[in-house]
């Protein structure tokens, strides 16, 4: 117990950047609920491109950190990456032109498994099963409360995504339907695996899962879709992936075990921003070409949030299959651990 109680601190020093971080805003959009937009528009901003864009910009370290001896051959190994993460981009833009409607659904199931994976808990007295369900229910959660407390905001941005790619929409009948079952689905997984924690006496562990699903469903209830799902991707996921992967690229500065200041925090995302800055400047170069170009075609707020959610599902696969065959190999690949 002892292994799973310092990996839980461990966890805690990084992630109540991010409780603070979401409960800050949560409690300014609560607060002016009319100017929501207007106050969580700047921080939303800079976080997307400093920490959201940002995250997934050292994909190319992950498999040097864990393989040292992968980039031997040099610029081979770097051609092989290259190729390999640019194949699986246009995989799915091939497929988001030639079946867009499947292709919504595929998205919205990978990033149910990515964002629920990265939020599962760690360590080696995690079984195997444990984590998986817990990925797979706390990425559902995320899609869950919304579409329950936020139900046509829900279901107007995945019937905005499936007209922006050129196919028929979701009925109110249809979402509503929906929506309930995978509400049922979520609460009884949830009691179910509470129930298992406390069978197995992890009470460390059912303390920290209860905490964030408090602060995960204060926050999906309170910032309409647009904004919450905005906030945990920046604030949350991004945020805490950096953290995960300055330790895995090296960063051993002053103060990293629990007790960390803020310096700390400012020092690591430091260390991480040298890193990714070079391919970090060419998206964002990228984008806003790609803006540039395609402005002319986007006529509203919607047209551009699915001009977003298009872009972004282009590399998630091949981040999410980097993080999860890599980074996560030692929660589900027994020779791992």
């Amino acid at each position: 117990m002892t292994n799973s109680l310092g990996a839980l601190a461990s966890d805690w020093s990084q992630r109540r950047y991010s409780y603070a971080a979401v409960l800050v805003l949560v409690g300014l959009g609560a607060a002016f609920p009319g100017r929501a937009g207007l106050l969580l528009g700047l921080p939303l901003a800079v976080g997307m491109v400093v920490l959201g864009v940002a995250h997934g910009a050292c994909d190319q370290f992950v498999v040097p950190a864990s393989h040292p001896g992968s980039t031997a051959d040099g610029w081979r190994y770097w051609l092989r990456f290259l190729a390999g993460y640019l194949g699986l981009a246009a995989a799915v833009g091939l497929l988001w032109w030639r079946w867009p409607a499947a292709t919504v659904a595929g998205f919205l199931l990978l990033t149910v498994w990515h964002w629920g994976s990265a939020d599962a808990p760690a360590g080696p007295l995690v079984p195997a099963g444990w984590w998986l369900a817990h990925s797979l229910l706390r990425g559902l959660l995320l899609f869950a409360v919304p579409a329950w407390q936020w139900p046509t905001e829900t279901a107007g941005i995945v019937n905005g995504l499936l007209r922006f790619v050129g196919t028929g929409t979701m009925g109110p009948g249809t979402f509503t339907a929906g929506a309930a079952g995978l509400a049922v689905v979520v609460a009884v997984g949830h009691v179910v695996l509470w129930a298992r924690y406390a069978a197995r006496q992890q009470w460390p562990l059912l303390a920290a899962e209860l905490g964030e699903v408090l602060i995960l469903a204060v926050l999906f209830v309170a910032l309409p879709p647009k904004l919450s799902v905005g906030v945990y991707f920046v604030f949350w996921h991004s945020l805490q992936h950096v953290l995960r992967l300055t330790g895995w690229l090296g960063y051993a500065g002053p103060g990293q075990q629990l007790g960390t200041s803020r310096g700390n925090l400012l020092a690591r995302l430091a260390f991480f921003l040298r890193r990714a800055a070079p391919l970090l400047l060419i998206s964002c170069v990228a984008l806003l070409v790609l803006g540039r170009l395609l402005a002319a075609h986007l006529p509203d707020e919607t047209a551009w949030f699915s001009l977003a959610l298009v872009v972004a599902s282009i590399v998630t696969l091949p981040h999410a299959l980097l993080v999860t065959l890599v980074m996560d190999a030692p929660q589900w690949r027994p020779a791992a651990r």
